[in-house]
């Protein structure tokens, strides 16, 4: 592929990444404005690999959307947030989430996205199943990751939502825009929510 034809489609998919939050309106306190679906989807994205994928499930799906935020932002600079994040993951550390949903029983379904963080799942996850009980929910994770698998992940979201009923994961190596979306296309083929 040509400099031009990957310059033009890193900058449609950025459009798409960020179509849903555009058209996502939030109250004064950040939380979900309802779209009146039972099925919400939950993400955390630093760099927007997993915002593309909770935008195309958000969009197939006609869900309700939610993004994830730390009361204070990660920095900018990529080797400070790798420090901070290895600081909370060995201290085990929650942090104060910007918003949180007011009624989570609105929803039979979550999905809830993130990249994979130090092998683990970052802190704010954590912040955000503690502050939402799950149980006797479908919870449905979609994980990015840059090619080190989902570490702990797995015990730490069985562990923080140990009353959800867990299914089949959807997980990615986040290198390239085109594989996420067929790749995300696919298993939503296989997913049987209603909205």
């Amino acid at each position: 592929m040509t400099a031009t034809h990957d310059s033009t489609r890193r900058l449609v998919m950025t459009a798409l990444a960020t179509l849903p939050l555009a058209g996502m309106a939030t109250t004064q306190s950040g939380e979900v404005r309802r779209m009146g679906s039972r099925t919400l989807v939950a993400y955390f994205s630093r760099t927007g690999n997993t915002r593309v994928i909770a935008g195309l499930i958000h969009r197939q799906l006609e869900t309700d959307l939610f993004e994830i935020r730390p009361a204070t932002p990660y920095p900018e600079d990529y080797l400070a947030t790798v420090d901070q994040a290895r600081q909370e993951r060995d201290s085990n550390y929650e942090p104060a989430l910007e918003s949180t949903i007011s009624d989570i029983s609105n929803y039979d379904t979550v999905f809830l996205g993130f990249p994979i963080w130090g092998e683990t799942a970052p802190a704010v996850i954590r912040s955000f199943l503690s502050k939402h009980d799950l149980s006797g929910k479908t919870l449905i994770p979609f994980v990015t990751h840059g090619g080190y698998g989902l570490g702990n992940s797995q015990s730490v979201i069985a562990s923080h939502a140990s009353n959800a009923h867990l299914l089949t994961w959807l997980v990615m190596e986040a290198d390239q825009e085109r594989r996420t979306m067929e790749t995300v296309m696919e298993w939503l083929k296989g997913v049987n929510v209603k909205a």
